[in-house]
């Protein structure tokens, strides 16, 4: 066989990065979908197992390193972006993916995922969106909506939501997405993107919990009304959605409004989605633009290219060493610049 016949013969498909542990999720959960798209995505990519790490906390989402036949971390809660933090640091060769949850990613972990997106380390972080958390059945989340009654506010929570895509973007991260687990081609196109991008990718997925919140994103998926509530933003071309896309957003300064075409409103007054502006204001804008009031955006909402926290290290890392002459053993380090050396015999050091 021809070199090129034997690379086309070792292709993986997505059962190749299927692991032999049986898959412990609620019959229904919307997890499923998503492990099945990315096995889908990791094939498409070639991306090899060996050089593949998956690194979660707790929670529902994060038994995902179990199901993947790759190397894993299931770490402690909300501490996932810390730990691949450092191992990309060290082994920028391996393609690092986070799996977090809206309750381990916004609350226990939301410090270390506002900074890890500040940084722009190179990471794939998938944040699934039930809005409850699952594993330790029902409690409120940070994205559980005001007023929703759950097991730990049974006469409805008193918080405000957070946005998680908001919350990215205001952290500056150079790739910001979001899909639906039931979008698998959409979602399917949201994560080979994701996954190629240099830097933090950050994507938010709606997932739906069928035991303890189930329906919790029904106006973004069932068939009747989905097109009336999902604006699905495509680079580089108008914002239209719609049944008839006979709706567009349109802008008043800073402020998106809801025109219909017709009437003297034309495709030309519609505003046309740009994700690779250096400026987030126009992405955080659309971030804002929630159900009821407005469709909510699907896609990428932001995709700049910025230097990253772990190729910057690595750089100053190196020219560090070659000023000092070259790589240095731990006895050199410890023997080097203030020493002092403590006397046999007891009189003072010096």
């Amino acid at each position: 066989m021809s070199v090129d016949a034997l690379v086309e013969a070792a292709k993986l498909t997505p059962n190749d990065y299927a692991s032999g542990q049986e898959v412990r999720w609620c019959p229904g959960c919307g997890d499923y979908a998503i492990l099945a798209q990315v096995k889908k995505t990791l094939a498409s990519l070639g991306l090899p197992r060996e050089k593949t790490v998956f690194i979660s906390g707790i929670g529902c989402s994060s038994r995902f390193p179990y199901y993947v036949n790759t190397y894993g971390i299931h770490g402690i809660h909300g501490r996932a972006p810390a730990i691949a933090t450092g191992l990309k640091c060290t082994r920028p060769d391996l393609h690092v993916w986070v799996i977090t949850g809206d309750g381990d990613g916004l609350s226990i972990g939301g410090n270390h995922l506002m900074h890890v997106i500040r940084r722009n380390v190179d990471l794939t972080i998938l944040l699934f969106n039930n809005r409850i958390y699952g594993l330790t059945k029902g409690q409120s989340s940070p994205t559980t909506p005001l007023g929703h009654p759950t097991k730990s506010n049974p006469f409805g929570t008193l918080e405000h939501p957070v946005n998680a895509i908001s919350l990215a973007i205001g952290a500056e991260a150079t790739f910001v997405a979001r899909s639906i687990d039931v979008y698998q081609k959409h979602l399917a196109m949201v994560l080979e993107r994701a996954a190629a991008h240099k830097g933090t990718s950050f994507v938010e997925i709606y997932q739906n919990c069928v035991v303890f919140y189930d329906g919790a994103w029904e106006y973004a998926t069932d068939r009747q009304v989905k097109e009336d509530h999902i604006l699905e933003l495509e680079h580089g071309k108008p914002m239209l959605f719609g049944k008839n896309r006979n709706k567009g957003i349109r802008f008043r300064g800073c402020l998106p409004e809801i025109v219909e075409l017709g009437d003297g409103v034309t495709e030309a007054d519609i505003a046309v989605h740009d994700e690779k502006a250096a400026d987030p204001t126009l992405a955080y804008v659309l971030s804002r633009m929630r159900y009821p009031d407005f469709p909510e955006p699907i896609g990428v909402f932001r995709a700049v290219e910025q230097p990253t926290y772990d190729g910057l290290l690595n750089e100053q890392l190196a020219k560090a060493i070659a000023a000092r002459g070259g790589p240095r053993s731990l006895d050199d380090l410890f023997h080097e610049g203030d020493t002092w050396v403590v006397p046999e015999d007891g009189t003072p050091a010096r």
